[in-house]
């Protein structure tokens, strides 16, 4: 009995303590400073480590991973032995990542999508009005603020001013499923996506309930005509949420931004670009289907050292006269590029699970030849 004593004793007090510093700090959508302090301490012991390791490893064996070593794995490719401390400071890293962060952060997520479905369930079975809408508003945001927290996410939000309004379309890189979580914890989104199962459909069913998010089947998802008119019909209403599309349509490194497909700009109305930059120091945020499941992922997110980014709101763009879509998605990608820092490439991001068509083939071919050879001899 002491035992089941003591045990509950610890469990009410974690939660106490994570109700009064992380739950209703979200709520009210205010911070205590916990984060800040923690980010200073990081930053500080990660300088700390770049001078023991320019201090003890030989300019021989000194290499750019290992000066901008993050703890996190020893070098980019497997564990090395370099030296006693550098090895005892590892394992200390793992210790604090796995056996303290990893607790606290399960238990915030848990909190906060089970706050999600639960909250957005029960507004949905309010009939609508101005206080349903407040109400899913405040849900959404609350829940998307305590998931961000979960993973001591950090995000500097630049022009405040030009941030997505209703009846618009905002349109972002993207590098990672919680794209959607860094944005939707300072303001409300609706969702553009395919229905899911399992634990994904469940949370799309109950939101769908309380916000007016554009969910389609797979089948559905071919329909180009049927995409294009319920989106059409939801930018009509200028009292819904602005449309969040990543017009990528996968993850890219967070490098460059790659081609923007057509469709988003073919809908009309404002377009609102966001551009997204994560700082890979304290984690890689990066979501690298091909190699890692979701689970996978999530595990290298809850055991990373705090995600970190700049998000910045750039002025609403307009088709303008005689552009077509596909001018006027290069000129938005464009912009986000710029703004965010990132190299801007022509390429599908769906090539890295398809093989290179020819004709793409042909086309560089084609661009390389013109820049060797100049009216049939060469320059």
């Amino acid at each position: 009995m002491e035992g089941a004593e003591l045990a509950g004793k610890i469990l009410s007090t974690w939660l106490t303590l994570v109700l009064g510093f992380i739950l209703l700090p979200s709520v009210f959508g205010v911070s205590l400073g916990i984060s800040e302090i923690y980010m200073k301490i990081l930053v500080k012991t990660l300088e700390g480590l770049e001078a023991i390791v320019e201090d003890e490893v030989t300019q021989r064996f000194s290499s750019e991973e290992l000066v901008s070593w993050n703890l996190l794995t020893r070098t980019n490719v497997n564990f090395q032995y370099i030296s006693l401390r550098l090895t005892m400071v590892w394992v200390l890293g793992v210790i604090v990542r796995y056996c303290v962060l990893l607790p606290l952060r399960v238990t915030l997520a848990f909190i906060g999508i089970s706050l999600l479905v639960i909250g957005t369930t029960l507004v949905g079975q309010l009939p609508d009005s101005s206080l349903k809408n407040w109400l899913s508003e405040l849900v959404h945001l609350t829940c998307c603020r305590i998931c961000v927290r979960a993973l001591s996410g950090t995000i500097h939000y630049h022009n405040k001013q030009y941030r997505p309004q209703k009846g618009g379309i905002c349109v972002a890189n993207h590098t990672s499923p919680i794209d959607v979580l860094i944005l939707t914890t300072d303001g409300c989104y609706a969702m553009v996506g395919q229905v899911h199962g399992g634990l994904m459909g469940i949370i799309q069913r109950a939101m769908v309930k309380a916000c007016p998010h554009v969910w389609f089947e797979r089948s559905e998802m071919k329909d180009r005509h049927l995409v294009t008119k319920r989106l059409k019909e939801h930018i009509a209403d200028k009292k819904k949420l602005p449309i969040l599309i990543f017009p990528e349509g996968t993850c890219i490194n967070n490098t460059s931004v790659m081609m923007f497909k057509k469709g988003s700009f073919e809908i009309g109305g404002t377009i609102h670009p966001v551009a997204i930059k994560y700082n890979p120091q304290f984690g890689d945020a990066f979501w690298n289907s091909s190699k890692y499941n979701m689970v996978s992922y999530l595990l290298r997110m809850m055991t990373s050292w705090a995600i970190v980014c700049d998000v910045w709101y750039m002025p609403p763009m307009t088709r303008e006269e005689g552009e077509d879509a596909v001018q006027f998605a290069n000129r938005v990608k464009s912009a986000i590029a710029i703004q965010g820092g990132l190299t801007e490439l022509p390429w599908d991001g769906g090539l890295k699970r398809a093989k290179v068509k020819d004709i793409f083939k042909e086309e560089q071919q084609k661009n390389y030849s013109k820049m060797i050879v100049g009216n049939g001899s060469l320059s």
